[in-house]
């Protein structure tokens, strides 16, 4: 694997070359440990309300959220019986499907994306910083960005064999693989 990235900053411009094994075996852990850490945090709340009968409630955390947090605002739309029921299929589903998407290396970006935005969402409603500023949600952020950014699905990922195909070559479609 050899990848490129280039940075042009202030201070001067910035080459980075991934290439030899030690960065492939890197990104592929990476990815693998990112993946599964959201794809169990999603399955277990599935397979808890599913199949044990104990559903997910995100209604309390709604609740608590909503008050005196950045995103109260938008926190408060999903303050109503239809606003929780949406949050408690998307939220175990949804860390499922990024999970296992990063996990298996395909649609890695968008999965990225997606699991980068769930974090920022959950650090920015926890309004008492209990953890401090740096704190896991903070991680993972950094984590799903880094995988993002590196398009660690091309290493050992599904991902590699999506981009030799005929609709994978558009700009749109490259820019969610990876």
């Amino acid at each position: 694997m050899t990848q490129t990235i280039q940075a042009y900053l202030p201070g001067g411009d910035l080459s980075l070359d991934l290439n030899g094994t030690w960065s492939a075996y890197w990104l592929f852990i990476l990815r693998v440990v990112t993946g599964w850490w959201m794809f169990h945090a999603g399955f277990t709340k599935v397979w808890e309300t599913y199949v044990l009968g104990s559903p997910f409630d995100a209604s309390w955390f709604i609740q608590f959220a909503s008050q005196g947090t950045i995103l109260e605002g938008v926190l408060m739309l999903f303050n109503n019986s239809a606003g929780i029921a949406f949050t408690n299929f998307m939220i175990p589903w949804g860390e499922t499907l990024i999970g296992l998407g990063i996990l298996l290396g395909a649609f890695t970006r968008l999965a990225a994306f997606f699991g980068a935005f769930l974090m920022m969402f959950f650090y920015f409603v926890n309004a008492a910083w209990s953890h401090g500023l740096v704190n896991s949600d903070l991680m993972g952020m950094l984590l799903f960005i880094t995988v993002g950014i590196l398009a660690a699905g091309r290493v050992w990922g599904v991902d590699q064999y999506l981009e030799q195909m005929d609709w994978a070559q558009n700009p749109v479609a490259r820019a969610l693989l990876g």
